[in-house]
C-alpha cells in the first residue's frame, strides 16, 4: 500500500502585538440643544463625506494627489482644513478596503469554479478523497452544477473586469441595514424606524489627531477633567456656545478602562482620534477615544515556551483548553471555556471577549506565560463548492469568528503579559485524538476529542511532536534502533539510554545447560552467581525526564 503524503507543516511563530489602543465613553446627560447640535454637525459632514466617496469611485484608478488636493479643497469651504482631512482620509480608507474585500472575493469565486470544473470532469458516482472530490450523484445534479458553473464564471469575469477598471461598490451606512429596507418585517422595524437608522449610520463626526495641538486634537478636543467641545463646521458656525466657533457639551465623560493612559497622552499633547455616534436602537451617544502605539515587541519563541504553554482548541461553541509543561506534558485536568455564537453582532461579540477573558485569567494562574493557538483561516474553505450537501458544516465553519478572534485574543493577551504562539493546524485534531485521547482518559476525567486536540496544539507550539512515545521497533524488543522515546532530547541528562551489549557466551551458555528452574534464586545466590560465571544481569533503569 502507498504511504500516504502529508502537506508540509509550517513553523509555529509568536503574533505580533496590538499597534493601537481604542476606549469608549457615555456622553451621559445631553441637554436638548446639545443633541439638536450633534445631529446637524452629523447630517453636514454625512453628506460631505458620501459626496466625497462618490467622487473618489468615480476617479477609480486614476487618482492621484491632484484630484486629492482639489477635493480636500472643495470640502474645506463648507467645513474646516481639519474636518476635510478626516473625510478624505476616511474616504481613502474605505475605498482601499473595498478592492481588498473584492480581491478576496475573485478568489473565492476562482476556488468554486475550479473545483466545479473537477468535479464535472469526473465519471458519476467517483469516490472522493481528502485531497480532491470525486464526481456527482446523478445526471440531474451534474446538469444543475453546470448551470452554476456557468452562473460563476459570467460573475468573476464581469467582477475581474471591474477591478480592472478600478469600479467598487461600497454603501455607506451598511448593506445589512439597507437590505433591512424591503425586509421590515423580518427586522422588526417601521419604515420611520429603519429611515431614523440609516440617517445616523451614514453621518460622520470623527476627528484624527495631531501630536503638539492642544491635548492632541483640534477639531474634537477633551479635556482633562472631561469636557468636550466641537469644531463647528463653517456653515454652522452660529450655533458655537464657546469661544472661537466651539461648542461646548454640556455632560462630562470619564474613561474608566486605561483613563491614566488617555490623560497622560492629552496632558502630554500627544494626538488621539476621537469618534462621536449614536446608536439608535437604545437612543444612546458614544464617544470613542483611539491612538497609535509602538508595536508590542513579541519574545523569542524560546522564552515563551520556557514556562509551558497552554494549548486552545477553537470550536464553535467553546474553547477547549489543556495546560503543559515545558517537556509537553498535560498537567491536570483540561478546561473549556463556552461561548454562544448566536444572536447580533454586539452578542457575539461580547460573548468572546467573555471567554477570553476567562481563558487569559486561568493562564494567570497557572503560570505560563505563552498560549498556542491555531492559526486558523477559514476564508476559502466554506464555499458550497467546496464541501457540497454539508450544509451544517458550512454553517460552522462560517459562525467561527476568526478573524475578530485573533485580534481580541492578541490585544488582551498583550495587556495581561501573555504572548500568543500561532500554530499550523494540519492534523491536530486527528492526531490528538489518535495519540493522548485514550491515554489521559480515566475513571475520573472525561476527554473529548476536542480536548486531545488542545494538547496536540500546545505540544506543536512547544515544538515537540505530537506523538506521546515513538513506536518500538517492529522485529524484536532490543533496543539497537535508538532510543524509543520522544520526551527528552538526546543531550538531556537522566534519559533512559541503550542497555549494554549481550555477550554470545551468556546467551550459549543457558542452551548449554538446558537446566529448568524451578524456584526464583535469591539475590544473593543470583549476585554471586553472576560474578562466578561471568553473564550479564539486567539491573534497573532510572525514570525518564
Amino acid at each position: 500500500m502507498a504511504e500516504k503524503k502529508l502537506r508540509t507543516i509550517d513553523a509555529p511563530f509568536v503574533a505580533l502585538g496590538p499597534s493601537g489602543v481604542a476606549i469608549r465613553d457615555r456622553l451621559k446627560h445631553l441637554t436638548v440643544e446639545d443633541d439638536k447640535v450633534l445631529c446637524l454637525v452629523g447630517e453636514h459632514l454625512g453628506r460631505l463625506a458620501s459626496l466625497d466617496l462618490k467622487a473618489r469611485c468615480a476617479d477609480g484608478l486614476d487618482h492621484d494627489s491632484d484630484s486629492w488636493a482639489v477635493r480636500k479643497q472643495g470640502l474645506t469651504a463648507e467645513s474646516s482644513s481639519r474636518w476635510a482631512g478626516a473625510i478624505t482620509k476616511a474616504t481613502h480608507d474605505q475605498w482601499a478596503l473595498s478592492r481588498r474585500c473584492q480581491l478576496a472575493h475573485i478568489q473565492s469565486l476562482e476556488a468554486g469554479v475550479q473545483t466545479l470544473k473537477h468535479r464535472l470532469s469526473q465519471p458519476l458516482g467517483e469516490k472522493g478523497t481528502k485531497r480532491a472530490p470525486g464526481g456527482y450523484r446523478s445526471k440531474g445534479e451534474w446538469f444543475h452544477k453546470s448551470r452554476r458553473l456557468a452562473t460563476l464564471e459570467h460573475h468573476l469575469d464581469e467582477t475581474r473586469a471591474g477591478r480592472e477598471a478600478g469600479v467598487v461598490h461600497v454603501v455607506r451606512g451598511g448593506r445589512r441595514l439597507l437590505n433591512n429596507r424591503h425586509n421590515l418585517e423580518a427586522a422588526q422595524l417601521t419604515e420611520a424606524e429603519w429611515r431614523e437608522r440609516w440617517e445616523a449610520e451614514r453621518w460622520f463626526l470623527a476627528a484624527d489627531g495631531e501630536s503638539g495641538k492642544r491635548y492632541g486634537n483640534e477639531t474634537i478636543r477633551v479635556t482633562p477633567d472631561g469636557e468636550v467641545s466641537i469644531k463647528l463646521p463653517a456653515p454652522l458656525a452660529h450655533l458655537a456656545n464657546g469661544r472661537f466657533g466651539r461648542y461646548v457639551l454640556a455632560c462630562k465623560v470619564a474613561f474608566q478602562h486605561r483613563g491614566a493612559e488617555w490623560r497622560d497622552r492629552i496632558e502630554a499633547n500627544r494626538a488621539v482620534a476621537y469618534r462621536i455616534h449614536l446608536d439608535k436602537a437604545k437612543g444612546r451617544w458614544y464617544l470613542t477615544a483611539s491612538w497609535a502605539i509602538p508595536p508590542v515587541k513579541t519574545v523569542p519563541l524560546e522564552t515563551a515556551r520556557a514556562q509551558g504553554m497552554i494549548g486552545v482548541d477553537t470550536n464553535a461553541d467553546h474553547f477547549a483548553t489543556y495546560q503543559l509543561d515545558p517537556h509537553g506534558n498535560p498537567v491536570g485536568d483540561p478546561c473549556r471555556f463556552f461561548y454562544d455564537l448566536s444572536g447580533t453582532a454586539d452578542h457575539r461579540d461580547a460573548q468572546i471577549r467573555h471567554a477570553i477573558s476567562q481563558l487569559l485569567h486561568w493562564a494567570n494562574r497557572c503560570g505560563v506565560k505563552a498560549i498556542g493557538i491555531e492559526n486558523l483561516d477559514f476564508a476559502a474553505e466554506k464555499t458550497r463548492e467546496k464541501h457540497g450537501r454539508k450544509k451544517r458544516f458550512r454553517q460552522l465553519i462560517s459562525g467561527i469568528p476568526t478573524g475578530k478572534l485573533k485580534a481580541r485574543l492578541v490585544s488582551m493577551a498583550a495587556e495581561h503579559g501573555l504572548s500568543i504562539v500561532a500554530i499550523d493546524p494540519a492534523y491536530t485534531s486527528m492526531w490528538g485524538d489518535e495519540h493522548w485521547r485514550k491515554p489521559l482518559t480515566s475513571n475520573k476525567r472525561k476527554m473529548s476529542r476536542h480536548d486531545a486536540a488542545s494538547v496536540a496544539i500546545g505540544r506543536r507550539a512547544l515544538g515537540h511532536p505530537i506523538r506521546r512515545r515513538t513506536a518500538p521497533p517492529h522485529d524484536d524488543q532490543s533496543d539497537r534502533r535508538g532510543h524509543r522515546t520522544a520526551q527528552a532530547e538526546p543531550s538531556a541528562g537522566g534519559r533512559e539510554g541503550t542497555r549494554p551489549p549481550v555477550t554470545e557466551r551468556a546467551h550459549d551458555a543457558h542452551r548449554r545447560t538446558g537446566i529448568q528452574r524451578t524456584r526464583e534464586p535469591s539475590a544473593s545466590n543470583t549476585a554471586r552467581d553472576t560474578r562466578s560465571s561471568g553473564s550479564w544481569q539486567q539491573m534497573s533503569l532510572p525514570n525518564t525526564v
